[in-house]
């Protein structure tokens, strides 16, 4: 999403599902939610681009109790219906640049399709799975990493606990690229399958979130750049 971009550049008005170039070393693609949207940004980052590595980036949900807001999950790997490792000396070096304060989690992630909307979808999956949290990129991005046989790692912050989930309806009400549909969101709110202080709380973990992401990009900016 275009907020999670934004903890990587500072360029204003990035081209949606377009390859850019950060500096010499370093392309990223807004490819908006979702496995579809994720393998098509990566597949064509490793045609297009020539990208000799992958990261999917941004943030998860929580499938573990112990997990919160700003939390950093460092994954060892992204299960789906395979288990998928991702590079361990990447990640580990990745890890040695990061603020000692960064609470690091390197249990794995899992894979979803689709939105985990519920406490009780999230306990599911986790039993499942075996994960600590959950994206809807990262399961797409490995199976590319794996088929291009090219290093890939996920770097991915806790927005939302386990107890506290996005509403499913709040799908409807955002674009793409993550940016919100007024006149969609006003009507979700008067028929109130959105409610104004779940969104608020929404928002404010999100900030948590998004700091975390940032303080990684900033930090880590070399060896993203390997």
């Amino acid at each position: 999403m275009r907020s999670e971009a934004a903890c990587i550049t500072s360029q204003r008005h990035l081209p949606f599902d377009q390859a850019v170039q950060v500096d010499d070393h370093l392309v990223i693609r807004l490819c908006g939610m979702g496995p579809v949207a994720a393998r098509r940004a990566a597949a064509g980052l490793h045609a297009e681009e020539k990208v000799t590595r992958l990261i999917s980036f941004g943030i998860a949900g929580a499938l573990d109790d112990n997990l919160q807001p700003g939390d950093l999950v460092l994954p060892e790997s992204v299960q789906t219906k395979q288990s998928y490792a991702t590079d361990s000396a990447w990640r580990t070096r990745i890890e040695h640049s990061l603020p000692t304060h960064l609470n690091v989690i390197r249990r794995p992630v899992a894979a979803s399709d689709e939105l985990v909307a519920t406490a009780d979808q999230k306990y599911a999956l986790a039993a499942r799975s075996g994960a600590c949290a959950v994206d809807m990129e990262s399961g797409a991005i490995a199976a590319v990493a794996a088929e291009k046989k090219v290093p890939f790692i996920v770097i991915r912050v806790i927005s939302d606990p386990v107890q506290f989930s996005p509403p499913a309806a709040l799908m409807d009400v955002l674009h793409p690229d993550g940016r919100v549909k007024p006149a969609l969101l006003m009507a979700h709110l008067l028929k109130r399958s959105l409610r104004l202080s779940e969104l608020l709380r929404l928002g404010s973990d999100a900030q948590i979130a998004l700091k975390t992401l940032k303080q990684v990009a900033q930090s880590a900016r070399h060896e993203l750049r390997r």
